[in-house]
């Protein structure tokens, strides 16, 4: 079954950016010249997905207006005769069908996944962090889709972080699979270690922001008890799922900036600038004359 609805959490508060997030949603912070979260709609749409899920809450307008038609503006720059900012303004409300659910209490990402269950339905899905940016020559959350229809199981993606890093992420312990149909970038996930310390990771993959996700883990979400602060973890009914179904770690292609943390957003900022063939000559020229 293909693989055509994407979910996209974005009903936190996004304290790490206060105070410039008091007004605004995290995700509506600019990247350049787009807000983070459309960064991972065009990755989406532009791995064949037909339908953008976003998980939102009551101080989230801004998202929805993004991504509806503006009419007004539309019609102050045809008047203008401002042509490509038209076409661009325009490319936003036609990216995909979108839909919007709320989560009415932030209790993590595996309650927030499951808000999107009636709009799910019986079929396959992927799940996108918006906070988590993705440049690549093939869409991450294409090779993960890719990998499913290889496998049928649910595919996770997975990087590798330094040692010391571990502590920050969901790490997997993973058994080869079949190079012929992975190109060695496939694990079968055996194990799974929120946030372990060094010595006790199984591995150095950590699991990032990108999931494609058969129908059962809403089965597994409804039956996870509350951990840590209330909330429902997401890997906790990956492993429950894991007794029942295979599932794969998948080591995918491109870089990945973490937006979601000043540091993180700074570094996106400049390097995604840096990539921008109308901006990279003047903006190289600048950080080159800086004094550092």
């Amino acid at each position: 079954m293909r693989v055509r609805k994407a979910v996209f959490p974005a009903a936190g508060w996004g304290t790490r950016f206060l105070p410039a997030t008091k007004a605004q949603p995290k995700e509506m912070l600019p990247l350049v010249d787009k807000p983070i979260i459309q960064y991972g709609v065009e990755e989406a749409v532009a791995a064949g997905i037909e339908q953008i899920i976003i998980v939102t809450s009551s101080h989230k307008g801004a998202i929805e207006d993004h991504f509806d038609l503006n009419y007004e503006l539309e019609h102050l720059l045809e008047e203008k005769g401002e042509i490509e900012k038209l076409r661009q303004v325009r490319h936003i409300s036609d990216l995909a069908q979108l839909a919007y659910v709320r989560q009415k209490e932030q209790l993590g990402l595996g309650h927030a996944v499951l808000m999107a269950k009636d709009l799910i339905g019986h079929e396959p899905f992927a799940v996108i962090l918006p906070d988590d940016v993705v440049v690549a020559d093939r869409p991450c959350i294409g090779q993960l889709i890719h990998a499913y229809h290889q496998t049928h199981g649910s595919v996770v993606a997975v990087m590798e972080v330094p040692a010391e890093e571990t502590r920050r992420y969901g790490v997997i312990a993973g058994a080869p699979v079949d190079e012929t149909i992975n190109h060695d970038r496939l694990r079968r996930v055996t194990g799974l270690v929120e946030k372990p310390s060094p010595e006790d990771a199984p591995s150095n993959l950590a699991i990032i922001g990108r999931y494609v996700l058969t129908p059962k883990i809403f089965d597994k979400l409804e039956q996870t008890p509350r951990g840590a602060g209330g909330e429902i973890q997401l890997t906790d009914a990956i492993q429950a799922l894991m007794q029942e179904q295979a599932v794969y770690g998948y080591v995918f292609e491109g870089t990945r900036y973490d937006a979601g943390t000043t540091m993180g957003w700074l570094k996106a900022s400049v390097e995604l600038a840096l990539q921008r063939p109308d901006l990279a000559g003047e903006f190289r020229a600048y950080l080159a004359g800086l004094e550092l």
